[in-house]
This record gives structure tokens, C-alpha cells and sequence, in this order.
């Protein structure tokens, strides 16, 4: 029985026709090396950006349905040229849209979820010899409507495929070789890691680490499907494995070291400290499908009965977030709303901190010793995360990448820039 390898290349492995025609032979290697290969694509290069940029020049405030029937356009140019590469290289090949094979997702614009993949068509073709070149980042509703899958929609689009077809596993082609402590191009000998765990993974995407998305990796976790990340141009070098954290063997306390500078913390002052409280404000904020990461309430005041709630949003969800809280805070009476965007959250991450004591005093202990205040504090099993002032972003992770002593001796090879998900 053959197996089925997913291939998903980014905006920059197809920003021009050059660049299209080595996809198209990277695809066929696995091809001839005995496999059914179905492959994802994003847009081309800044195609994505382009048409964001008319589509606001048109109007400032387009709706979210209109944006998904455009920005989905992208992705179709990708398809039809990387199958034409492939054709004219010798190969069969095919090319489909989310709305032809029938990737469903939930009736929601802009940060659709894939609730279901039809696999029918999908077999047939690769029962026929076909690669199949699919659209990431697309999908459709029950009843036809366009959706996307909002940022890193392209990878999920790929786990989701390889969960849905059984796939041997996903290979996700970036800029870079692979998983690397941190970002290589602020700590130049940041050391790349041969494996790493689900859960690792997904506490490095949502702490900023940029080569997959989070939704990409829950879905890798929840279906079991290996994930490697791989460079578009050293094809011989395997990357980094993504597997359960029973699979691994662990090293060391920390695995990785992680700043993202896109999240804005919003404090909500003199709430009613009633019962509550706390789940009218976050319940009206899931409606409208804005993500909160850090929260943090204050000791309650005495005299006044009230206390403030902080917590912190990406700046893409602010708009839509203060429209929420007007509302919000006229229903719970509370006071001023506060936003600090000059902030970043610097994060250490790795499984075998469980149980280890001193993790977080020697974090602290370093971001003091660099003169670093820290605003706010999140924990979880695997992850240590600060609030700091978004200057000192690169002094923290170049510190705890140091004490940490994650560093090789190799400085790593960076091409471009790290890939758009």
C-alpha cells in the first residue's frame, strides 16, 4: 500500500515562476520516491498583502465576507501554475479548490474552522496517478460560501488533509532548516532541533515563534499526524520532527525561547468585584471571536468594591475588541479602559521544566539582572511567559537563550525571511 505524504509550501517557496518550477521538482523527489503526494500552497510571495491593500483603497471598511471571496483568489493562481510546473516536468498532476474537494468549514468569515474534509475525490486521483496540488488557507460552508481560515491557514489546511487521507506525514517547507530555539536571526547561533513535541510546539507558536501556527499543530496533536518542518532549498537535511512528547527523550528543562511583539494588553478598570463579572466580559468577547491570552485580576478595593481586569489581545483583534468593551462597560459599570501597545511577551518553553524547581527564579533572576521589568506573568506545565516592554524584547531572548545555555556553536543560515503561515 502506498503512502501519502502532504506537502505544504509558503508564499515565498512560490513568490515567482523560477521559484514554482523547484517546488514542482522537490514535489516530484517524493513522488519517485514511492509515495502519493498531495500538496498545499499559500498565495504567491505578498499577493495576500496586495490585495488587502485595494481591497481597503476600495473601501476602508470592507465587509468579511467580500474579503474571503478575494483573498481566496490567491491561492488559485498558486495551484494552476505549480500543477502547469509539475505537467511540463513529465508528471500527471491536478489542481483543486476547497470548494472542489470539498474542504467544510463552520459558517464563519475570516477565522473559519475546518469542521470536515470529503476524501472521495482525493483518492480517486491519487488511485490515478495523480499529485494533487490543493488551495491551503480556503474553505467552504454547507451551503457554498467562500470562508478563510485566518492566519496559518495554509498549514492547517495541510494537517487537516494529511489527518483526513491517513498521511505518513506533513512536511511543512520553510525558509529556514527547521525548529530552531529561538529566532536565528536575533540569536545568530540559536541551535536547530531535531525533535520537538506537540505540546512544545504549540506553546512556541502561541508565544510567537513564527514557523507554524498554532491551529496547525492542535490539529498535528489531536490526530497524531508527524509533522516535519523542512527548508525549501537544502531538501537532503530533514528538519525538525514534530511527534507526542512520549517519543521523545528530554535533555533539558528548556527547549526553546520565544518573543512576540504583535499582542496589546488592555486593562478594564474598577470592575464590580460580583460574581460574574469577569465571565460577562470574556463571554462577550468569545462572541465576537476575539482570542484573550494573558489575564490578570487585581485585589479588590475595599472602599469602591471593584478591582481591574488586564489581559492582552493581538493587535489585529483591537478594533473589534474596544468595540466590545464600550458596550461591555457601560453593562458592567465599569470605569476607564487603559491599552499599552508598546509591550512584548517573552516566553521560555519546554516539557522537561515539569517538576523541575528553579525554572522560573532563574528566568526572573535574568530578566532583573538585564534590567527588565516584567508587567504581567502567565505559567503552564511546559511555559513560562512575561509581559515586558516590547524594547526589551531582544535583550530577554538573547539572556534566557544564554542562561538557558541553548546556543551551538554553528550560527544558523537564514534565507529571506521566516515563512509566512
Amino acid at each position: 500500500m502506498r503512502k501519502v505524504i502532504v506537502q505544504k509550501f509558503g508564499g515565498t517557496s512560490v513568490a515567482d515562476t523560477e521559484k514554482i518550477k523547484n517546488v514542482a521538482k522537490t514535489v516530484i523527489r517524493e513522488k519517485n520516491n514511492g509515495n502519493d503526494v498531495v500538496v498545499v500552497v499559500s498565495a504567491m510571495g505578498h499577493t495576500t498583502d496586495h490585495l488587502v491593500k485595494m481591497a481597503h483603497d476600495i473601501n476602508p471598511n470592507p465587509s468579511s465576507r467580500e474579503m474571503d471571496m478575494l483573498l481566496s483568489t490567491g491561492e488559485c493562481v498558486s495551484i494552476a501554475l505549480l500543477t502547469m510546473a509539475i505537467q511540463a516536468q513529465g508528471h500527471k498532476a491536478v489542481s483543486f479548490n476547497a470548494s472542489q474537494i470539498g474542504i467544510l468549514t463552520e459558517n464563519v468569515h475570516s477565522k473559519a474552522r475546518i469542521v470536515d474534509i470529503k476524501t472521495e475525490k482525493l483518492k480517486k486521483n491519487l488511485d490515478e496517478g495523480n499529485i494533487i496540488v490543493v488551495a491551503g488557507f480556503q474553505g467552504v460552508t454547507e451551503d457554498g460560501e467562500i470562508t478563510t481560515l485566518g492566519r496559518g491557514g495554509s498549514d492547517t489546511s495541510a494537517v487537516a488533509l494529511a489527518a483526513a487521507l491517513n498521511a505518513e506525514r506533513c512536511d511543512i517547507y520553510t525558509d529556514v532548516e527547521g525548529v530552531y530555539t529561538t529566532d536565528p536571526r536575533v540569536v545568530p547561533n540559536a541551535s536547530r532541533l531535531d525533535i520537538v513535541s506537540y505540546e512544545e510546539m504549540l506553546e512556541l507558536a502561541h508565544a510567537g515563534a513564527n514557523v507554524l501556527h498554532p491551529r496547525s499543530v492542535e490539529t498535528a496533536k489531536q490526530y497524531s499526524v508527524p509533522l516535519r518542518v523542512r527548508s525549501s532549498f537544502k531538501l537532503d537535511n530533514m528538519g525538525t520532527l514534530i511527534v507526542g512528547v512520549e517519543q521523545m527523550e528530554i535533555n533539558k528543562p528548556v527547549t526553546g525561547v520565544a518573543a512576540d511583539s504583535s499582542q496589546v494588553r488592555i486593562v478594564v478598570c474598577e470592575v464590580p468585584d460580583t460574581p460574574g463579572e469577569a465571565a460577562t466580559l470574556f463571554t462577550c468577547l468569545a462572541k465576537e471571536n476575539v482570542s484573550v491570552d494573558m489575564i490578570i485580576q487585581s485585589y479588590a478595593r475595599k472602599e469602591s468594591k471593584t478591582n481591574d481586569i488586564a489581559f492582552t489581545v493581538t493587535k489585529e483583534d483591537l478594533p473589534k475588541t474596544l468595540e466590545v468593551l464600550e458596550v461591555v462597560k457601560k453593562k458592567l459599570n465599569a470605569g476607564d479602559i487603559k491599552i499599552d501597545e508598546d509591550i512584548s511577551k517573552v516566553s521560555i518553553i519546554g516539557a522537561g521544566m515539569i517538576d523541575r524547581p528553579g525554572i522560573a527564579s532563574t528566568m526572573f533572576q535574568t530578566l532583573a539582572d538585564a534590567g527588565i521589568n516584567i508587567k504581567m506573568i502567565s505559567t503552564s506545565e511546559i511555559k513560562i511567559s512575561c509581559l515586558i516592554n516590547k524594547e526589551d524584547d531582544t535583550k530577554a531572548v538573547k539572556a534566557l537563550h544564554d542562561v538557558f545555555q541553548l546556543g551551538c556553536d554553528e550560527v544558523a543560515e537564514v534565507k529571506g525571511t521566516l515563512p509566512d503561515v
